[in-house]
């Protein structure tokens, strides 16, 4: 489906996947770019690995893989501050390797661009390169947002792991956030996942506004159950995500309390597990059994089922990019209560969504009982407008078009002679 230019595009980023996150993120732009005409070479640190099928059957796509054997419960990743360390070594240093392949890439045909996916700094881009060929940069987060909540949440962070694990993540974060102020000026335009996202990027990193669009990500309905089916008995209020630093955790707990309180009918199911730095699961042996239960994680192939059994999803978060599980939720026909932190509910229509200010436990209590009556009143209109918004803004279609047309304007705007703003 060539809708316009078709563009010689490297990609950079990790490893695409089948089943959400921000690998299925990485197949679903793939996937998308390629049906619009463009070809893309890409560069990823893994050694190799299995790949979708829908990737593997097109002819666009070229796969270069990486020198980075890293593996699970070998001496240096059995313990989480072990497995963050060398991860990011091993995935630095396999990124470094793959630069001279690139280099010898362009000299054969060259690269209309490089489109560097999910981090903002990388060791892959060649500096050969970096005034004949613009950069995007398309981040899932950034260092600095991390790091002011992860200080932020210092003393909840302390109750569920060493303080020694704090002190060499804050140093890492700290490292990473001043690398990333100064890789993010080399890019010629910054594809940011929401306009909160990009408010955070231009005032933390001063990057120039006027080279950022906001494009939502992609999430595919058809991964999920039919949306038409009955309340839960008693509903299902799901809190879906890691249990970690920013996620409002501890507003999860006294959400729960306040509903215990008010004896609103409902079941308040938290589901997912740590990151490699943060844990906050001891917070959650506060939740009232009454009405709420942690269930731990669950693989992501599970995830579409645990949407449809469920009638209300919850993002509490205090800093959140964008939040997959928002959008992934609406395509399973659950309505939303989310913080206006949250990226993933801009544009996202009021009937089938609520936005409330992060810290505000009342008021997604509120909500949460608010939108199950709605639900109870009239479930099929409910699912259906939630399904639909989830079709009208991150169908994979609609995202890439959106990226290909800025992309190509990049190429072949009256600009596109400016690589980068600022220095390497």
């Amino acid at each position: 489906m060539s809708t316009g230019k078709s563009l010689r595009i490297a990609w950079l980023g990790p490893a695409p996947g089948e089943d959400g996150g921000v690998a299925g993120v990485g197949t679903d732009l793939l996937s998308g770019l390629v049906k619009r005409g463009h070809r893309i070479d890409c560069f990823f640190p893994s050694a190799g690995q299995p790949l979708p099928v829908r990737l593997e059957e097109e002819e666009s796509l070229k796969f270069i893989w990486g020198t980075n054997i890293w593996q699970w419960n070998r001496w240096y990743s059995r313990a989480k501050i072990a497995a963050l360390v060398t991860g990011l070594f091993a995935r630095g240093l396999a990124f470094v390797r793959l630069r001279q392949e690139i280099v010898r890439r362009h000299a054969q045909e060259p690269y209309d661009l490089i489109y560097q996916f999910s981090n903002i700094e990388t060791l892959a881009v060649p500096s050969s390169l970096g005034h004949d060929v613009p950069l995007v940069i398309h981040p899932e987060t950034h260092m600095a947002g991390e790091l002011r909540w992860l200080v932020a949440e210092r003393r909840l962070a302390l109750r569920s792991q060493a303080r020694y694990v704090f002190v060499v993540v804050a140093a890492i974060m700290s490292a990473r956030t001043l690398v990333q102020r100064i890789k993010i000026r080399r890019a010629s335009l910054l594809i940011c996942l929401s306009s909160v996202f990009r408010d955070h990027l231009v005032r933390d990193y001063g990057f120039p506004r006027d080279a950022t669009i906001v494009v939502a990500n992609p999430v595919r309905p058809e991964r999920f159950p039919n949306a038409d089916r009955p309340i839960g008995s008693p509903p299902t209020v799901l809190v879906l995500g890691r249990v970690s630093a920013r996620k409002g955790i501890e507003d999860v707990v006294s959400v729960a309390r306040a509903l215990l309180e008010r004896n609103v009918d409902v079941r308040l199911r938290v589901v997912g597990g740590p990151s490699l730095w943060s844990d906050y699961t001891k917070l959650l042996e506060d939740l009232p059994a009454e009405i709420a239960e942690y269930a731990g994680p669950i693989p992501p192939s599970e995830i579409p089922a645990e949407l449809g059994r469920s009638d209300v999803l919850l993002q509490a978060s205090k800093y959140e990019p964008f939040a997959l599980t928002v959008a992934e939720a609406l395509a399973a026909g659950v309505p939303v209560v989310a913080t206006t932190e949250v990226g993933a509910i801009e544009g996202v229509d009021g009937s089938v969504l609520t936005a409330v200010e992060p810290g505000d436990v009342a008021g997604m209590a509120t909500a949460i009982a608010a939108l199950l009556d709605r639900v109870r009143t009239s479930p099929d209109e409910t699912r259906s407008k939630a399904r639909a918004e989830a079709e009208r803004l991150f169908a994979p279609d609609v995202v890439c078009a959106q990226i290909s047309a800025a992309l190509e304007q990049l190429v072949d705007g009256p600009a596109s002679g400016r690589r980068g703003h600022g220095p390497a």
